[in-house]
């Protein structure tokens, strides 16, 4: 949706919804991911599944390839995780990777419901092993810390975009 696309990625709870919501509230362009373009589906073929899993957890790739292509905004900012980046993130001027602590991560999901994702231990421990590994994140793009209060983890994506560095 924007001459320039960019996507906000990390793992559950480094903080992804929270820019976006930022973003939104500053007058931006942003797309919530996880509500807006996810689905439950087979991260290979994009075929839709029953049930609720995170390795199932994808973005429609043929929707973010029409919002991608739509230039009706200066700039989009695509927040949220899918476990099928590898398919669209090459369409992305940039990638931000929201990072976190395992302190700040713990806290953040002790913060949850169990009715949101992150919020039962066995979820938990699944993230913190995420975390740990980072396989689930892309790798290449600008880190950005996500400790620091919302308005700063924005600030420094906002001025990361506008000079083009983010890659």
């Amino acid at each position: 949706m924007g001459v320039k696309n960019y996507l906000i990625e990390g793992v559950s709870g480094s903080g992804k919804t929270s820019v976006c919501k930022e973003l939104r509230r500053r007058g931006y362009h942003a797309i919530n991911g996880d509500t807006d373009l996810a689905y439950q589906g087979d991260p290979a073929t994009g075929e839709p599944m029953e049930g609720l899993a995170h390795e199932h957890h994808i973005w429609d790739v043929d929707r973010v390839r029409a919002l991608v292509a739509n230039r009706d905004q200066t700039v989009t900012y695509f927040c949220g995780g899918s476990r099928n980046f590898s398919d669209f993130i090459d369409l992305f001027d940039g990638v931000f990777i929201l990072e976190v602590d395992l302190h700040t991560l713990d806290r953040r999901l002790d913060a949850r419901t169990e009715d949101e994702w992150g919020g039962r231990p066995t979820q938990r421990q699944f993230i913190r092993r995420l975390h740990h590994t980072k396989e689930d994140i892309p790798t290449r793009g600008i880190a950005i810390d996500a400790t620091a209060p919302i308005r700063h983890v924005v600030d420094a994506i906002l001025r990361d975009s506008k000079t083009g560095e983010a890659t």
